[in-house]
């Protein structure tokens, strides 16, 4: 089991003041006297509580999946009767905790110690609890084992995709249309994509993938001016309105 902490001793001083230059700096923000330094100690104590810099990386880890594991536990109290909704419920939170936590996320991925492996089993027997259910419900499509591996990779796959996507080409339905391959891959359910589009956005979009990159009838002026109408066009249209 991961060890733990009171909120006020030196051990988790150093890895919540490890996690905070994590998130603000990624990887190379920290250093053991960085850390020290935020902690409020010497460089000295993060070797005699973690042996290296690799080891309070460790940690940090270990740190991330307790928290994570915590909030699966409070959404485990909260599960629907439905396991296809659960299985929805408990894509969108691992997805929602890499969006808003990259840096963690990704070493929480990376991380292969022994304690971060516990709380990692840890998880896992929560996504297998959930695949199991909907096997015993009659919802399951492949073999458990299988169901298992396309949802973690669905939601890492996700995840990875959005932040290496430029922030003003990043597009919320991926995540809605990803998970719902998911489920129509692993269950029998219907997935709940949205309705094929009308209007102006799919003519736009095959209008601008149809144009010659060198056509004479228009200038290279008006031809730019044509692509950005039609992106706008096949974007604007193609967007749901709140």
């Amino acid at each position: 089991m991961p060890i733990r902490d009171t909120p006020d001793s030196p051990r988790h001083r150093i890895i919540e003041a490890a996690v905070e230059l994590l998130e603000s700096g990624g990887p190379d923000a920290v250093s053991t006297r960085a850390v020290a330094a935020a902690a409020g100690m010497q460089p000295p104590a993060i070797y005699r509580h973690f042996g290296d810099k690799e080891g309070l990386l460790q940690a940090v880890a270990e740190h991330g999946y307790a928290q994570f594991l915590e909030s699966k536990h409070a959404q485990l109290d909260l599960a629907p009767e439905d396991p296809v909704e659960e299985l929805r419920r408990g894509w969108d939170m691992v997805v929602e905790f890499g969006v808003s936590r990259p840096e963690l996320f990704a070493l929480m991925n990376r991380a292969t110690g022994s304690g971060t492996d516990a709380a990692h089993r840890a998880g896992l027997e929560i996504l297998r609890g959930r695949v199991r259910r909907l096997a015993a419900s009659g919802w399951l499509r492949v073999d458990e084992d299988l169901a298992a591996q396309i949802i973690q990779a669905t939601g890492q796959g996700g995840v990875t995709t959005w932040h290496a996507t430029p922030a003003e080409r990043r597009n919320p339905a991926l995540l809605t249309i990803l998970r719902e391959s998911m489920v129509a891959a692993v269950t029998r359910a219907e997935p709940t994509v949205p309705a094929a589009e009308s209007g102006p956005a799919p003519a736009a979009r095959a209008l601008r993938a149809a144009l010659p990159d060198d056509a004479d009838v228009l200038s290279e002026a008006e031809q730019r001016l044509l692509r950005e109408w039609l992106t706008r066009l096949a974007a604007d249209c193609g967007t749901p309105q709140a």
